[in-house]
C-alpha cells in the first residue's frame, strides 16, 4: 500500500503547472451575497410558484396512485 501512495505522490508533483490551481480560482468570495442574489432571482422570476405548484400536484398524484 505504501508503494501506491508513493507512486501517487510522485505523479502528483509531475503534473503540468497549469493543472495545479484548478480548484483555487475564486472570483467572488461573498458566499452569503451570492445566496441572497440567487434567492431574489428565484423569487423575482416566479420559479417559487412553479416549485409550490409542482409540490402540491406531486403530493396529490402520489396520494391518488398509492395503494392502501
Amino acid at each position: 500500500m505504501n508503494s501506491i501512495s508513493n507512486l501517487m505522490f510522485q505523479l502528483y508533483w509531475h503534473l503540468p503547472a497549469n493543472l495545479m490551481p484548478l480548484a483555487q480560482a475564486i472570483h467572488d468570495p461573498d458566499l452569503i451575497g451570492q445566496i441572497q442574489k440567487a434567492w431574489s432571482h428565484f423569487i423575482q422570476t416566479g420559479q417559487v410558484w412553479a416549485l409550490l405548484i409542482g409540490l402540491v400536484i406531486g403530493y396529490i398524484i402520489r396520494n391518488l396512485t398509492s395503494y392502501g
